[in-house]
């Protein structure tokens, strides 16, 4: 090794004067626009250098550096920026094709709860929270007034179906031990949910009382209002081409856990005068009512409250035709319950 380096510093030594020597004017000039490079040899001017200018200064000089090594370069493309197509296509090519795995059989739950009760707890969850087929039957009135000859009434209905599409049976009606059944009706409809929070329903509607009975053709709503109010609406045309309309409007005023406080309003209209089952034009009949429930189970609970009811027009004028009193202060207690 020490030999080596005194042999090629002098081979180095012995070759400088013919680097030296050597005419630099035969190798390539980079000459750049607008500027005449001198020849190697003093005092004479290379004649090729103005055609050689000319052709050169019609390009960039950067296109006469000589070629770059392939590792410069793999660096320029490295920093150039892809197009939105190629980016694309170069996202895709990593999208995996294989497909998704299939989702676990068990969940945590079933690692501490038994099978079984797992088993109906799913049940339950496909019952509640899928396209499966519910009912439900409730009253929200059942009622005796006494004081009044024995009054009672009922109003409730029952559906079976889903969130969006049910069929629903609706009945109410009013009578007394001493004039018997004086209104009473079933309406059999289809409802369809618009919105998370309403329903139009379409259908038919029989009275069994007053006579002569009537059918009507049904178009109404469900609806839970803002400030949870819950108000039904409805239009009925009858087989007789009378139409009518109601209005019933709830609230539930939470007193405590278990007492709830419900005031309660409906209204009944007419377009026109039906002297054979005693109902005049306009506003016919009109009721309001307050009653204090006690929750024994939310499925569960009795009441007792007041109501007052006054017919109103030409049905307050057949009223006292027949000698009964349009309005009415009723003292009631029921039961709430549905299933």
């Amino acid at each position: 090794m020490k030999q080596i380096v005194p042999l090629a510093l002098l081979s180095l030594i012995s070759a400088a004067p013919a680097l030296a020597q050597m005419d630099h004017s035969s190798m390539p000039v980079m000459n750049m626009p607008g500027m005449t490079m001198p020849s190697g040899k003093a005092g004479k001017t290379n004649k090729a250098a103005p055609k050689k200018q000319e052709k050169d200064a019609s390009q960039p000089a950067m296109h006469r550096s000589p070629k770059r090594s392939s590792a410069a370069h793999r660096m320029d493309m490295h920093g150039m920026k892809m197009s939105p197509v190629a980016s694309a296509r170069h996202a895709d090519s990593k999208i995996p094709t294989t497909p998704p795995p299939p989702p676990p059989r068990y969940s945590a739950a079933d690692l501490y709860f038994d099978p079984i009760a797992m088993a109906a707890a799913r049940e339950e969850l496909r019952h509640e929270n899928g396209g499966s087929i519910a009912w439900r039957a409730f009253a929200n009135l059942l009622e005796y007034q006494p004081g009044s000859g024995g009054g009672y009434r009922w109003d409730g209905e029952a559906w079976i179906g889903g969130d969006i599409n049910r069929f629903v049976l609706k009945s109410q009606g009013e009578g007394s031990r001493l004039d018997g059944l004086e209104n009473a009706e079933i309406q059999a409809l289809y409802s369809r949910a618009i919105g998370v929070y309403t329903d139009l329903q379409f259908g038919v509607r029989y009275d069994f009382a007053p006579t002569p009975s009537r059918t009507y053709a049904t178009m109404g709503f469900e609806s839970l209002a803002p400030y949870w109010f819950e108000v039904t609406g409805a239009l009925f045309l009858s087989n007789k081409g009378e139409l009518m309309a109601r209005i019933e409007g709830t609230h539930d005023l939470y007193l405590t856990q278990r007492f709830v406080l419900q005031p309660r309003v409906e209204l009944n209209f007419a377009a026109q005068d039906s002297p054979d089952i005693k109902v005049g034009s306009g506003l016919s009949t009109a009721e309001i009512g307050l009653r204090l429930r006690y929750e024994i189970r939310r499925e569960f609970a009795p009441y007792i409250g007041v109501s007052y009811s006054q017919k109103a027009g030409a049905t307050a004028d057949y009223a006292k035709a027949e000698g009964k009193d349009p309005g009415q202060v009723r003292f009631v207690t029921g039961l709430r319950v549905w299933f």
